[in-house]
């Protein structure tokens, strides 16, 4: 009894075969066969590599959304060398919304030489021409948010020379952090006095010749520090060609979550307008003498997740290589070899002549051919 359900089960199961076996008396192999075969190998093999690399390779999804984290500070890095002396100016942000100084307690002033020495040059002209590509290829940018955390470090290196040269310049560097409101953050002559109604320098005890705001921006970024990423304004550097001058700087920030499979940071996007001009109140052009950067924040949050094929889309577009060779490549050979086969016929059948036909005895004609052309002589 058992024997005879198993033969059932086995009969059952053979008639749910997908996958009729031939005979090997029944397959015919042909050489137009075997090259084909390897024609669709060879393709299949290249397209499963290119796969498997897509496979691998990872892409960068953006998402926005409204910001809603309105009651957050919102944090400044900083790092801009100005070629006056460190005596000679004052760095502090003025709140928009409270109309009042903020606190520019964490930032340093570092007495240092202006001129870059030979390995800090080359550094910076590194950095300006990943910069000019990052303005064409935007897609650039991507590769750096996956490659946060483990590209070099963009700091500018230290000097490689022991220079007797005194300092002449000053470089202000370090952090502080602002309301999540429009402001600007301003590098000028004097330092920041405290003022009932607003906002002052002393600025009448500095030479008025001894002005000189060309600079050097290193590093300027907007939330958390994410070593690897380039900002708009890194490697920037602006020579004044007269001692009343201001560079204005207006910088549009984007807040930037950013997920990827090294790091997770919150961080800021920005883009950046840059102006220039000389104070001359003769000429009505009014202002003030100095480096003034005025940032406002976007609305609209962005959300940068790296995303990678899920497995299973890697293997339906495996099979749908697989088959979809061997489909197209048989359907090629079969009409490829009807083709052969018509001409083949047409010329076979090209070379039998017609026999005329044979007059009879009483003026009748034999109008039937024979099948062969008897070509005996």
């Amino acid at each position: 009894m058992r024997r005879l359900n198993r033969k059932k089960t086995l009969s059952l199961v053979k008639e749910l075969d997908a996958f009729p076996k031939v005979p090997d008396s029944y397959v015919e192999t042909s050489a137009s066969g075997g090259t084909v075969s390897l024609i669709a190998f060879t393709t299949m093999a290249l397209l499963t590599i290119m796969e498997f690399s897509v496979y691998q390779d990872t892409w960068m999804k953006y998402e926005y959304e409204v910001d809603k984290d309105f009651s957050s500070k919102l944090r400044i890095n900083i790092d801009i060398t100005v070629a006056m002396k460190c005596q000679y100016v004052g760095a502090d942000v003025l709140d928009l919304a409270e109309t009042m100084v903020a606190s520019a307690d964490g930032l340093v002033y570092e007495p240092v030489i202006f001129d870059l020495s030979p390995q800090q040059r080359e550094w910076q002209r590194l950095l300006q021409l990943v910069q000019s590509r990052l303005q064409e290829e935007h897609s650039l940018q991507d590769v750096i948010f996956k490659s946060a955390f483990k590209s070099a470090s963009t700091a500018l290196p230290p000097r490689e020379d022991d220079s007797s040269q005194p300092p002449d310049a000053c470089r202000i560097h370090g952090h502080l952090y602002v309301n999540k409101v429009a402001g600007n953050f301003h590098i000028t002559v004097g330092k920041a006095i405290p003022h009932p109604r607003g906002h002052a320098h002393l600025a009448a005890l500095v030479n008025h010749d001894s002005y000189n705001f060309s600079h050097r921006i290193d590093h300027l970024s907007f939330g958390e520090l994410v070593p690897g990423i380039i900002n708009p304004l890194d490697g920037t550097e602006k020579i004044a060609v007269d001692h009343n001058q201001m560079f204005q700087y207006f910088i549009t920030v984007v807040p930037t979550k950013l997920h990827t499979y090294k790091i997770s940071a919150d961080t800021h996007q920005f883009s950046v307008t840059e102006r220039e001009r000389v104070i001359n109140h003769a000429a009505g052009s009014h202002g003030v003498s100095g480096i003034f950067m005025k940032y406002d924040l976007s609305s609209l949050m962005v959300t940068v997740t790296e995303e990678h094929m899920p497995f299973w889309q890697f293997f339906v577009r495996l099979c749908g290589i697989v088959g979809g060779i061997f489909s197209t490549t048989g359907m090629l050979h079969g009409i490829g070899k009807f083709i052969v086969e018509i001409i083949y016929c047409r010329f076979r059948l090209g070379s039998y002549k017609p026999v005329s036909s044979v007059p009879f005895e009483d003026g009748h004609t034999d109008n039937h051919l024979p099948l062969l052309e008897n070509n005996t002589h």
